[in-house]
């Protein structure tokens, strides 16, 4: 049992070594042979934004994945102990759906003007997602702050 206490520890900090080299390569890496034109300026592609991009993708799967197993998890042991917290858990995951679809449909699929930039990938459902995700970033940051004051202020109140 000991041993297995440990795996999370080393996961997480195998995580950060591995985000740390990733990093440290996307930096030192310097720029590659490529460069692009923006408003005038030729500015160089770095050498290794690729591997910088997946590796955020990655990260980004993982946290989705574990989310939604530690959710899965704490309802099945809740249901199995307790009903009432296995539907405050259900309702947690459900608050956070109706959030992601909310923020989904305030984003606009219109194109989004970027100097220097030909593609298609700034319109249509990425430009939407784009919208979602700072959107939910603004809910979710607002939250943690009233969070934080309503903590400050109940905390006082008890004392």
């Amino acid at each position: 049992m000991k041993n297995y206490k440990l795996i999370p520890k080393i996961t997480l900090w195998t995580l950060f070594a591995l985000g740390i080299a990733v990093l440290a390569i996307y930096i030192i890496g310097g720029n590659g042979p490529d460069v692009h034109e923006v408003a005038g300026d030729v500015l160089p592609i770095p050498r290794f934004a690729d591997l910088f991009l997946v590796w955020n993708y990655i990260l980004l799967g993982l946290v989705v994945l574990v989310t939604i197993g530690v959710v899965v998890v704490e309802f099945c042991k809740n249901w199995k102990d307790n009903r009432r917290k296995a539907y405050a858990t259900l309702g947690v995951a459900c608050g956070m759906i109706v959030l992601a679809l909310v923020c989904w449909f305030l984003g606009s699929p219109e194109k989004i003007d970027i100097i220097g930039y030909e593609g298609t990938d700034n319109e249509g459902f990425w430009a939407q997602l784009s919208d979602a995700v700072i959107y939910a970033c603004y809910i979710l940051m607002t939250a943690t702050i009233g969070t934080m004051i309503w903590g400050i202020i109940h905390t006082k109140r008890l004392k």
